[in-house]
């Protein structure tokens, strides 16, 4: 286990060492505080402590601060060694006293207060706290006067523990625990800063209000309580202030394993300056929905800030880097990015710059004309000489010859202009066109004053509605049928194979196939034969226009490729092949165009594929990431009819039972 103390003050002693880049584990015992800590942490289930004095007294401190005394209500004793294994701590209103008969019995003072907590004696023989309870039924204060017999023996404790020439009055010793981080390589660590700064920049750390380290420190306990497979690391300076934070619960980490082609770096947050310095890795699931793979807190934005905590994610996911990073326009972020993701292709959001375009430019005279113009460029070229060409002209029309800004985007036109990036898999997180936008992760739960303590509030309900709407989808996606839009065998064959979701999108391109015509061959080189097909478009507001579109098809092996590009940028084909395939009289899509990450039973296939009989018995990530794949078929099954949810409900009921007993026969 390691102590660590979550505060804007600083963390260990001068004389405590933390270690560079996990290469150990790091086990920082703090030492007894002279003075009770501004935020004195609440009793939180997972705490962990050497002993069964010091968690009465953490509880003890804890009442005094609020204003209420505390009594052992309970206890538990092995019967052949009399030791205590389980007690309850109860607030000294709990219960009510035995009716006396004598004649002037004292009058009640008890309420029968259920707070409490409950505590056991855990495997590595400390105590854990297992329940608690932090209502009153009565009027408690921190400024109440009144003295309690807990609090006058806590005196008496501290007194002795003190030589006798020094006066005391009072001693409160505190110590947080952290339960440990589940990695790779190591059972849990704290990193430090590789840079070992001299003066301390408090700039440079986390800037918590007051009850942030509370919120964050107990949001922590309870999750790798409550989700063993949680992964957390903080990074922290030599003179103990928290630097970065980093962490993933299972499911992040379970959707890694699933979705780990395209990953976007949301920096959302810290490129608005948001109160809370939030950076998400975002992916894409198998119904095209953003799904979380990880979240931090960064102190400051620099290279090797970023570097850290792409090296935490990194570590997080067993080192499995994605293939393809966006993020959004910085020069900080590809230097690290670069540093972390070397052979990744990364690349700039567009949607983030082309968010911009009103800020940076619209107090440009003519600014309506020069958007019109960037988003024609940006947009509309299909070929690369058709973007120089349309760019350079909004440049001479307007004179931003000098602009910065326009500039800047030239300068990085081949990491953010899709003209340039048609060989880059983008699983849909690419606009192609305007207006075609792509919602944040923790849109709606987040804004500029969003404090640490109410993002931790509001983060969990982000997640259950994100992790509901997969289920609901999952739901839909086993319809035996969708409802056809057309005749087409594409759309028949594509419906018993995608999920729901990507179906419908794809449906739009088959519809688009009648907006299509004048199909017609225009070269011929060997197998491979050119077509230009030609579509109605929408040009500007209502008015149609007609764009050619080359497709490049191969006749032995059906290779097709068009120059719109949209199976790599959305992950299905366009509408431009489908109608050369259709000319070509295939009734079929070839499999290989058929994208298995959309498949309504990619989860299955996938554990199917990967499936490893040499299960690392011995590290918690691969039981877990193994587990969770076995019993994926049982959700799949159990969740089909009420029948098999009352099934699979009483069969995981009885085998969490068998768990219970195999527990206490351990004990």
């Amino acid at each position: 286990m390691e102590e660590v103390c979550l505060n804007s003050e600083p963390f260990f002693d001068e004389s405590d060492d933390a270690d560079v880049e996990g290469s150990s584990v790091a086990e920082h015992g703090l030492e007894s505080l002279n003075s009770q800590p501004k935020n004195p942490p609440v009793p939180t289930v997972g705490l962990e402590f050497d002993s069964f004095e010091e968690v009465y007294n953490f509880y003890n401190i804890h009442a005094k601060e609020q204003g209420f005394g505390i009594r052992v209500s309970n206890s538990w004793f092995r019967s052949k060694k009399k030791e205590r294994y389980r007690a309850k701590l109860s607030c000294s209103s709990a219960g009510f006293k035995k009716k006396s008969e004598a004649n002037n019995p004292r009058p009640e003072t008890r309420t029968g207060c259920p707070a409490m907590i409950v505590i056991r004696m855990v495997e590595s023989r400390r105590w854990r706290i297992v329940e608690v309870v932090l209502q009153h039924n009565h009027q408690v204060s921190p400024q109440s006067k009144q003295f309690y017999k807990s609090h006058k023996k806590m005196i008496l404790e501290a007194s002795k523990s003190q030589p006798p020439p020094e006066p005391v009055t009072e001693v409160h010793t505190i110590k947080l625990y952290r339960t440990t981080v589940m990695d790779v390589d190591y059972n849990g660590y704290s990193n430090s800063d590789e840079s070992r700064d001299t003066n301390f920049d408090k700039f440079k750390c986390l800037e918590l209000r007051e009850g942030d380290a509370s919120a964050i420190y107990n949001y922590f306990c309870r999750m790798k309580l409550t989700d063993p497979n949680f992964f957390y690391l903080f990074d922290i300076d030599d003179d103990g202030h928290l630097k970065n934070v980093f962490w993933a619960d299972s499911r992040s980490r379970i959707a890694h394993n699933y979705f780990n082609d395209t990953v976007t770096i949301d920096t959302t947050c810290l490129a608005n300056k948001y109160e809370i310095p939030l950076i998400s890795f975002v992916g894409v699931n198998h119904h095209g929905h953003s799904i979380l793979l990880g979240c931090g807190f960064l102190g400051h934005e620099s290279v090797d800030y970023f570097v850290w905590i792409f090296k935490a994610w990194l570590k997080c996911m067993l080192g499995r880097p994605p293939h393809v990073v966006i993020t959004d326009q910085c020069k900080t972020l590809q230097i690290a990015v670069a540093q972390v993701f070397p052979h990744a292709r990364h690349c700039y959001s567009l949607q983030y710059i082309m968010q911009r375009v009103p800020e940076k430019l619209g107090g440009l005279q003519g600014y309506e004309a020069i958007r019109r113009q960037m988003y024609n460029a940006v947009y509309h070229s299909l070929k690369i000489v058709e973007f120089e060409s349309s760019w350079t002209d909004m440049i001479k029309c307007h004179g931003l010859g000098d602009n910065k800004w326009i500039q800047t985007l030239y300068k990085d036109r081949h990491l953010w202009v899709p003209v340039y990036l048609k060989d880059v898999f983008f699983v849909g997180l690419i606009s192609t066109k305007e207006n075609e936008g792509l919602t944040a992760f923790f849109d709606g739960y987040v804004h500029k004053h969003t404090s640490f303590k109410e993002f931790l509030d509001k983060y969990d309900l982000a997640l259950h509605r994100k992790h509901l709407k997969e289920a609901m989808a999952d739901l839909e996606t086993r319809k035996e049928s969708f409802e056809f839009k057309t005749r087409c065998n594409f759309e028949a064959q594509l419906s018993k194979v995608y999920t729901e979701e990507i179906f419908k999108k794809f449906q739009t391109e088959v519809e688009g196939m009648y907006s299509c015509f004048n199909t017609r061959q225009v070269n011929v080189n060997g197998s491979i034969i050119t077509y230009i097909v030609k579509e109605r478009v929408e040009v500007e507001g209502n008015e149609k226009g007609v764009k050619s579109f080359e497709v490049l098809y191969e006749t032995t092996k059906l290779d097709i490729r068009c120059i719109c590009s949209l199976l790599n940028y959305k992950g299905y084909l366009c509408r431009h092949a489908l109608n050369v395939l259709n000319y070509n009289g295939v009734e079929e899509i070839p499999s290989r165009y058929i994208l298995r990450r959309w498949t309504r039973d990619f989860k299955q296939t996938f554990n199917q594929l990967h499936a490893s009989s040499n299960i690392n018995t011995y590290h918690p990530v691969h039981l877990y990431t193994h587990l969770f794949n076995s019993a994926l078929p049982v959700l799949e099954v159990g969740a089909q009819s009420q029948e098999h949810y009352m099934v699979a409900v009483k069969e995981l009921q009885e085998l969490l039972d068998k768990f219970d007993i195999e527990d206490n026969n351990s004990m």
